[in-house]
């Protein structure tokens, strides 16, 4: 611990060392460089890209198949109770009864 202090006051005393520049503009054609070196990056894979074009079809099929369900089922509940259903059921039949 007692070399980690040593070493901690060196680096704060040449920080406090070190000349103070007050022009921080951007070097010129900076962002130019920025957008090339972005623009010639490394492609995707094959199989990344056709993943990605499919995701989002997926995620559409996947939202319509959900609606379908929750519309299917609650048009199955909002019929009402049927015979069938309540023979089935012995506590109903109970309750019912009372």
């Amino acid at each position: 611990m007692k070399d980690f202090e040593s070493r901690w006051e060196n680096l704060v005393r040449a920080a406090r060392q070190a000349p103070v520049s007050e022009d921080v503009t951007i070097p010129y054609g900076f962002a130019t460089r920025v957008a090339a070196r972005a623009l010639a990056g490394e492609s995707r894979p094959v199989w990344l890209a056709v993943c990605g074009r499919f995701s989002a079809r997926a995620l559409w099929v996947a939202c319509l198949l959900v609606v379908a369900s929750a519309a299917a089922n609650y048009l199955a509940f909002a019929g009402g109770e049927d015979e069938e259903q309540s023979l089935l059921d012995p506590v109903s039949e109970v309750l019912s009864n009372s």
